[in-house]
């Protein structure tokens, strides 16, 4: 190729999208005190973890962020990057099982997206219409340090796109759709933003898409573009449209440290939505904002009290919110907290998981079944190994 890696705008450009470098990490603990909200106002739930189990089939490879959905016939979906030699490579592909048994077994995974580049983080969901959509990003940043030059396999798989512009066009924030069951998949639609585990279905019919723009406007302005916000589409995932900003908190900064949101609509009608923070002002803490008029402006987002990232939101069957989310230090693991107020106020933890040998474990998504347990899927590095597997909790709120 004629341009070298380290000398194309194109890669300078790009951010490093490891977790551990773009992210970042930190032990801070920041007020709960914000707003006049408390996190920790009531007790935890009694519950009860009535099982502990790896899903993946595949040890060989590194398996990360997934998302696990419901559908409405019962069959549960998991969907995650799998295919991978570690947290950041070029061989990222977007993978699936499904589970016809409460997730007491799952079947092989099938590839459903698979570019010359790689394919991170996927959500998954049914739509009312029981179109299955599911989202992922593209990514270069196993361009970034000496990896990719020192190992022949990367630059190989690097090489099978010889044009830097063709290789622009694959970055993108991405979904395709399934109208048949998830036997046949569409071509990717830009979504306009991306959070790890994808849209959620508002009560009017619309799919809401809170999240981050990753790749828009010129290559070398990329790092400066970038923001929150919802998009939203009103043809069930076929296309999507800029419905709003989410304003940020005076003095932080949006594109550096506002990463991967998830929103859930409570019985009121608001529109709650957490972001994961790493500004100084309570680094590593979820921050919550909502909406009152259906997405189309948000409050000013906040501290919550809560210590670990990201966040995925549910809503229970009697109504209460249920956020689920990593906790990256000692004890390593997965936490959950439930709300009785619409998101106003959060109750202490309740442990899913503690027994992580690193913080390179998380991204849990967590779906009710109808006997009202509760299923919760997540990624981890296992120690002694090289790589990460999916995960499963099945438990019950007392």
């Amino acid at each position: 190729m004629k341009n070298t890696p380290m000398k194309n705008p194109l890669i300078q450009n790009i951010p490093a999208l490891s977790r551990r470098r773009w992210l970042g990490q930190s032990a801070v603990l920041g007020s709960g005190w914000l707003f006049g909200i408390q996190s920790g106002k009531a007790a935890a739930p009694k519950a009860s973890i009535l099982e502990i189990k790896t899903i993946s089939k595949q040890p060989e490879f590194y398996n990360g962020w997934p998302t696990v959905a419901r559908r409405k016939n019962g069959q549960l979906v998991v969907t995650w990057s799998g295919g991978r030699v570690g947290h950041v490579c070029p061989f990222g592909r977007v993978e699936m099982m499904t589970s016809h048994d409460d997730g007491k077994t799952w079947n092989w995974p099938r590839v459903l997206l698979d570019t010359d580049i790689d394919d991170r983080d996927s959500g998954v969901m049914e739509t009312a219409k029981g179109t299955m959509i599911v989202t992922t990003f593209t990514s270069l940043a196993y361009l970034r340090g000496d990896a990719y030059k020192k190992k022949a396999s990367w630059m190989a798989a690097h090489a099978r796109i010889q044009d830097d512009k063709v290789r622009e066009a694959q970055l993108g924030e991405w979904a395709i759709r399934s109208t048949d069951g998830g036997l046949s998949w569409s071509k990717p639609i830009d979504t306009i933003v991306n959070s790890p585990h994808g849209p959620t279905q508002l009560a009017d019919g619309r799919l809401l898409y809170v999240g981050k723009q990753l790749w828009k406007g010129p290559v070398d302005s990329w790092s400066e573009k970038k923001k929150i916000g919802v998009a939203e589409s009103n043809d069930d995932g076929k296309t999507w449209k800029w419905l709003a900003d989410i304003p940020s908190r005076p003095g932080d900064k949006v594109n550096a440290a506002y990463h991967e949101l998830h929103a859930v609509e409570a019985a009121d009608g608001t529109i709650v939505a957490q972001i994961r923070n790493h500004n100084k002002n309570g680094a590593g803490e979820t921050l919550h904002t909502e909406s009152k008029d259906g997405g189309k402006t948000w409050s000013v987002p906040h501290s919550i009290g809560v210590w670990g990232l990201p966040s995925f939101l549910t809503r229970l069957k009697d109504d209460r919110l249920l956020m689920t989310y990593g906790y990256r230090r000692k004890p390593f693991g997965n936490q959950a907290r439930v709300s009785d107020d619409n998101g106003k106020t959060w109750s202490d933890p309740i442990t899913i998981s503690d027994d992580g040998a690193s913080g390179d474990l998380g991204y849990p998504s967590t779906v009710q079944l109808e006997d009202g347990s509760l299923v919760t899927v997540w990624y981890e590095k296992m120690k002694g190994s090289p790589n990460a597997v999916l995960r499963q909790a099945h438990w019950k709120l007392e």
